[in-house]
């Protein structure tokens, strides 16, 4: 699987940011909370992975390496539009995105390039993960915003088409001994634990800054997406449990028949920009 790099671009309307989710405010702002971790947390996928990229003798993997580089360059460009029309509505997205950078450079300072691959290989499971309940049920981004819905799909996508080339490089440079697999265990314990402890109170914050702290029926609503139905959340615990066998790779969860959906979802991003086009 060679990922493919698309320059494509959301145009997001602003002035949606706070409701674009079918599900309102509560859950959009779930997914925005989300948002902040994607454009310095590419940046360090992307640093981790080149690191290594002198060491790979395989060259279809270094041309994966190349794809995987492209795409979360891509990733990190539309989130940082993204994050930007969350702070012209108020919220501190900047003063987030730097909390988040400076976490990352902790873990730039304090780990080894190996360590900081397996954290790579970590967090790269938890949004395939949840890129593959995206892909899955239709109700995760059922009733939202086109764009909003286009740009949450597309990055689902090529999550899923790039899932396992930090996996492949960190298999092949850093090894598949019993030292490798506990520092990969690890990390993923680790990684989980932080990104969720951030992501919470950003999403509580967010909700809070909307005037809707305590709006239980809001609350209900978001619980039971992540929780009831459809569970965004629920539905992922068995695959990233099946991160801590032994042989575990990434393509056991075999996915791929949802990436011909790729070319489908261009056409509609490029016929959204020129109506834009159109109506300017």
């Amino acid at each position: 699987m060679t990922p493919v790099r698309r320059n494509l671009e959301f145009h997001l309307p602003e002035e949606r940011i706070g409701d674009w989710h079918g599900k309102g405010t509560h859950v959009s702002h779930f997914f925005n909370a989300m948002s902040l971790f994607f454009p310095d947390g590419e940046r360090f996928f992307i640093d981790s992975v080149r690191a290594y990229r002198d060491d790979i003798t395989d060259p279809n993997l270094k041309e994966a390496v190349r794809g995987f580089i492209g795409q979360e360059a891509m990733h990190g460009r539309e989130h940082e539009e993204y994050n930007e029309a969350l702070e012209k509505r108020g919220m501190p997205a900047r003063r987030y995105t730097a909390l988040i950078l400076k976490l990352l450079n902790v873990v730039r300072r304090i780990e080894p390039k190996g360590g900081q691959l397996a954290v790579t290989i970590a967090l790269e499971h938890l949004t395939a993960i949840l890129a593959d309940v995206v892909l899955r049920e239709p109700r995760t981004l059922e009733g939202s915003e086109q764009r909003f819905a286009a740009l949450w799909r597309w990055h689902a996508l090529e999550e899923t088409e790039h899932k396992a080339v930090a996996f492949d490089v960190y298999q092949q440079t850093v090894g598949t001994g019993v030292l490798a697999y506990l520092r990969r265990c690890f990390a993923l314990l680790a990684s989980t634990f932080l990104f969720w402890a951030m992501v919470i109170p950003i999403h509580i914050s967010l909700v809070r800054r909307e005037g809707k702290l305590f709006d239980l029926r809001g609350w209900m609503t978001a619980v039971n997406f992540l929780w009831g139905r459809p569970g965004t959340l629920r539905r992922v615990i068995p695959d990233w449990l099946d991160f801590f066998k032994p042989g575990f790779h990434p393509w056991h969860h075999d996915n791929r028949r949802y990436l011909a959906e790729v070319d489908e979802l261009v056409v509609e991003v490029e016929g959204f920009n020129k109506a834009a086009g159109a109506s300017v």
